[in-house]
């Protein structure tokens, strides 16, 4: 039986910092009784990710909860899709594994899609700083406000945040157009949302309590490079009609 919500958790070597969540996550379902599944996508990890999250899952057996393994790491961007496609409900939210922005505030996103006003929702630290409880260092915010601009002038897409891991879709609008992704690690938030826009969905950025958790495996270095080469692949596919629906 399908279910109203599906949560995406995508993990990648978080075993120590996991089960908290999950049964923030999972305990959140119960309280508001919601008819609604948890899909953990194990990214090819190095430690027993997924049989930890198996074993969370395992004490909350009335709530469905499907782990799922990349044998290798395929990137994040692949980890989410995985989660997408094998959602069962109509709305997803997909949430990173260190809930830095607390599962509470999913019917922020969750709401202006059941009510048929938006299709794809996603959280938002910038549009209100004062809901920033723990911030991230100092060089890395400025680093993620330079990316931003960046993400902004390249892309197209005039959004404050796009990087925020909380982000909910209508998988009966989003779902074909997973198959014309190609963005697998840091940048496939950016693609996910132009290729919405792209298509004529409509979005909304909407703001979220959010704190810094320690243990990011962001590389500020590493990934503003891959990021510019991301968002010119970008560009390139939407000349060269890459996210046209055959």
């Amino acid at each position: 039986m399908s279910k109203v919500l599906s949560i995406v958790v995508p993990a990648f070597n978080e075993s120590t910092r996991i089960v908290p969540s999950l049964e923030k996550i999972l305990a959140y379902i119960r309280e508001k009784a919601l008819d609604a599944e948890l899909i953990v996508v194990d990214d090819g990890s190095s430690d027993n990710t997924a049989a930890v999250a198996a074993n969370v899952a395992s004490r909350f057996s009335d709530i469905r909860t499907n782990v799922i393994r990349h044998e290798e790491n395929r990137g994040k961007g692949n980890a989410v899709k995985t989660g997408l496609l094998a959602a069962e409900a109509d709305i997803a939210l997909f949430s990173d594994a260190d809930l830095s922005t607390p599962i509470e505030e999913a019917g922020k996103l969750i709401d202006p899609i059941a009510s048929d006003e938006m299709d794809v929702t996603f959280g938002s630290r910038a549009l209100d700083r004062s809901l920033i409880g723990t911030h991230q260092p100092w060089r890395r915010e400025q680093g993620g406000k330079v990316m931003n601009f960046v993400i902004r002038k390249m892309s197209g897409l005039d959004f404050a945040d796009t990087q925020c891991g909380f982000k909910a879709f209508n998988m009966k609008k989003f779902r074909p157009l997973l198959d014309v992704m190609t963005v697998d690690r840091f940048g496939f938030d950016v693609e996910f949302l132009f290729v919405a826009k792209y298509h004529g969905l409509r979005l909304e950025e909407i703001p979220v309590r959010w704190n810094d958790v320690e243990g990011s495996k962001v590389s500020v270095v590493r990934d503003t490079r891959r990021m510019f080469s991301e968002l010119a692949l970008i560009r390139r596919n939407a000349k060269n009609g890459v996210y046209d629906l055959k």
